[in-house]
């Protein structure tokens, strides 16, 4: 069950970059050699969102949605423009604020200190 503390689970630069609608990722273990597979939180935009971006400002915000995707890639393609050839979508999810996003990190088996900028990882996307 989930407390109005659990976000502190998160690094507050990571917190603040995903309530900013920033992506992060990590590498999970893929499904078998010659493999990659990563897992990115992408932040879902708003009308709101878009407002403040030609205003010039981004906004914060605690309640957004989040789609979770688990990605498997051919380790061979994962620098190249045809990263996705042989990708599979292993699994994905939607979740609304940042407790659910917790909790689903935990069903997943990963945890919020996990996870860093897309520019800190291989993830080809």
């Amino acid at each position: 069950m989930s407390t109005a503390n659990e976000p502190s689970l998160w690094p507050t630069d990571k917190l603040t970059a995903l309530r900013l609608g920033r992506r992060l990722v990590t590498e999970v273990a893929a499904s078998g050699p010659g493999r990659r597979a990563f897992v990115d939180i992408r932040p879902v935009a708003t009308p709101d969102d878009q407002n403040a971006s030609r205003e010039g400002w981004t906004r914060a915000d605690r309640e957004r949605t989040f789609q979770l995707k688990h990605w498997d890639y051919a380790a061979d393609r994962i620098d190249g423009f045809d990263y996705d050839i042989g990708a599979l979508l292993v699994k994905a999810t939607s979740v609304i604020g940042e407790s659910a996003l917790t909790e689903a990190l935990q069903a997943w088996g990963l945890r919020p200190e996990q996870f860093v900028h897309p520019w800190q990882t291989a993830d080809p996307q």
